[in-house]
């Protein structure tokens, strides 16, 4: 089991890359209260170290390669964010065939009652992050994320 920062940070990672995902290629305002809720500055104005854990990853995910921004609003957002070319790539690529099985398209819709093109589209890598987040699974979401960082790149 990994230790609960790990399973917030791929969490909030996977919530930023779908809202980045959703608006792309227009950049977005990025709230880390959008990601990891509501946040209540203590009586000398910081942050919950869960905020800034938030804050942190979506910093981390800009320093990958992730994303792009213009700035930072104070420690509460990321201005004018976008994803870059290989993160859109990545997300939109077919994830790995194991990683669809266990938690990509259904059965009911998985017996060939789909067109290919919309089963093609359920097996992406954003399309399994997704689901995870509505299953809201930490270690489903863990698994994809990893996955997701961990792609082959070669295959882009």
């Amino acid at each position: 089991m990994a230790d609960i920062h790990v399973e917030e940070f791929y969490k909030d990672a996977a919530i930023a890359l779908v809202q980045l995902y959703g608006a792309f290629p227009r950049r977005i305002n990025l709230f880390v209260e959008d990601i990891a809720g509501p946040d209540e500055p203590d009586e000398f104005g910081l942050h919950s170290k869960r905020h800034m854990a938030c804050f942190g990853a979506l910093l981390w995910l800009a320093e990958e390669g992730l994303l792009r921004y213009v700035d930072t609003i104070r420690q509460e957002a990321l201005d004018q964010a976008v994803l870059t070319r290989d993160a859109f790539i990545r997300l939109s690529a077919p994830a790995p065939e194991t990683l669809t099985r266990e938690f990509g398209i259904p059965e009911e819709t998985a017996a060939g009652n789909l067109p290919p093109s919309v089963q093609e589209d359920l097996s992406t890598h954003i399309h399994l992050i997704l689901r995870a987040l509505r299953g809201g699974n930490s270690a489903r979401i863990s698994q994809i994320m990893q996955a997701t960082f961990f792609a082959d790149r070669g295959n882009y």
